[in-house]
């Protein structure tokens, strides 16, 4: 194993102390399971907490978007996806760019929606509308010129519909 992508954590609580080393995914979880039991209060915490990372999301919806030099778009590879999905993958793939540090926020307005879609500003915003009803995303700013963004309801139901959708099939 390569010494670079190696990582090493050392902890303490209390009198207790330990070291982890090994890939990120490894060290994170021997990490977690530390502090599971060392305060067990915070896995009961963790039960009810919601808060989508980085490294979620890409695991989430790497098989729909793509962050490229162009900007975040979705890839649907030949899938067919209904005008909400688009929009709302897109607001992810914003999502993604933001936490990876290539974009500075996550919202997004219909304009920027529909040079990254191809979508009509006409469909986008009445899908935006009731995106915004459903608490599924968020509208960000003023009435003129206003973004919007996913929420984090919004990306467990997408992610929920999207598994449903594309990984029944046998």
């Amino acid at each position: 194993m390569s010494s670079e992508r190696e990582l090493r954590v050392s902890v303490s609580y209390g009198e207790e102390r330990t070291e982890f080393s090994g890939p990120p995914e490894v060290v994170m979880r021997s990490l977690h399971e530390f502090v599971s039991k060392m305060i067990p209060n915070m896995d009961l915490a963790r039960a009810i907490s919601v808060n989508h990372s980085l490294n979620d999301l890409v695991q989430m919806f790497r098989d729909y978007v793509r962050v490229t030099p162009e900007g975040p778009r979705v890839w649907t590879q030949d899938r067919k996806l209904s005008d909400r999905d688009v929009i709302l993958l897109q607001l992810v793939a914003a999502r993604i760019s933001n936490l990876s540090g290539k974009l500075q926020s996550d919202a997004m307005g219909v304009g920027e929606i529909e040079g990254a879609t191809g979508l009509y500003p006409k469909t986008i915003s009445s899908r935006l509308s009731e995106l915004t009803k459903s608490a599924t995303v968020e509208r960000i700013g003023s009435d003129q010129g206003g973004k919007y963004r996913i929420t984090t309801v919004g990306v467990s139901r997408l992610s929920e519909q999207l598994s449903k959708k594309f990984r029944a099939a046998p």
